[in-house]
């Protein structure tokens, strides 16, 4: 078997068990190693699968050098999970131990850096977000959308879900009474997420429109997406969006609110950013009542956040000191 061949079969193992956001950046990662093996004279469409030794994860570090650490990190990991799954395959022979101790030598520690996101922004597109169900609509699919993208950003922003979480929804996963939803959150685990009343109903507005396509639509209520697809492609049928939808969806909406020169400066995760210093803020600095919520595994991820912003710090040093 030769290289690249190894490489199309881990992907399509990755393909089935990881998140499409995980596959896009292994797919990435996979393809620089390919281009270092070539440049190591070890192309990946000549050399067999045999011929792979532990040394070519220094080649990735050299390559890497000027890129952000975090990318490497993250590049590093992509590959060190080839050559694990060479090695459950029973496809080449390689020393584990060796190649972890070559990547922990080698290899740079990203710095740990505070999550930065224009909360201010962020308020105002949720503002403008409020008010596209009063917007005027050229017909149906138009308003359906305006819609959708009300309920999808007070979502992401009430509830701390991920973008790929928020687009895998179905109406059967909302519990409308008690305001909640079970999902299968990062690393396959089940977690409860709770609505706030403005995004349920935002929620309930929109599927209320949605009455007729859903109706027609021939499937029990329960398995249709919480957010489908309102454009030609879709026509008459009901189709989740995809996670490629709802980064557009937060990029034409923050374009709408905010002009051109905003788009890019807020995601989908930023709203989650946002969601987890609401809960700070609100609690008066509770990091566990915000881990739970955010759903971190490790509450030292969450106390990243919990720190002043620049106009508090500003605040608290003139009050102290030009009173």
């Amino acid at each position: 078997m030769l290289i690249s061949q190894a490489i199309a079969a881990y992907l399509d193992s990755v393909n089935l068990a990881r998140s499409d956001n995980t596959v896009l950046t292994y797919t990435k990662a996979m393809r620089a190693f390919a281009e270092v093996l070539t440049n190591n004279n070890h192309p990946p469409d000549e050399t067999i699968i045999s011929e792979l030794v532990e040394d070519a994860v220094l080649w990735v570090v050299s390559a890497m050098k000027d890129h952000a650490p975090s990318t490497e990190r993250l590049y590093l990991t992509a590959v060190t999970g080839f050559y694990e799954y060479l090695v459950a395959e029973q496809l080449c022979e390689i020393n584990l131990p060796r190649l972890r101790l070559l990547i922990r030598n080698r290899a740079r520690r990203p710095g740990q850096r505070l999550p930065q996101f224009p909360r201010e922004d962020i308020e105002k597109v949720l503002l403008y977000a409020l008010k596209l169900a009063e917007q005027p609509a050229e017909d149906d699919v138009h308003r359906l959308r305006n819609l959708r993208d009300r309920a999808f950003l007070l979502v992401l922003a009430d509830t701390g879900l991920r973008v790929h979480e928020a687009c895998a929804l179905r109406r059967g996963d909302v519990d409308w009474n008690e305001a909640k939803a079970i999902i299968i959150g990062k690393g396959d685990q089940e977690a409860v997420v709770r609505f706030s009343s403005r995004s349920l109903s935002a929620l309930k507005n929109y599927l209320d429109a949605r009455v007729a396509l859903d109706g027609a639509s021939g499937r029990p209520l329960t398995s249709l997406p919480l957010f489908a697809r309102h454009d030609k492609g879709a026509g008459k049928k009901v189709l989740p969006v995809t996670t490629t939808t709802g980064r557009n969806i937060v990029r034409q909406r923050v374009r709408e609110a905010l002009g051109e020169k905003a788009v890019g400066t807020i995601t989908p995760h930023s709203f989650r950013h946002y969601f987890v210093t609401t809960i700070l803020r609100g609690s008066g600095g509770n990091l566990k009542l915000a881990q739970k919520l955010a759903r971190h595994k490790n509450i030292a991820v969450t106390q990243r956040y919990a720190h002043l912003a620049d106009d508090e710090l500003d605040q608290g040093y003139y009050e102290i000191f030009e009173n």
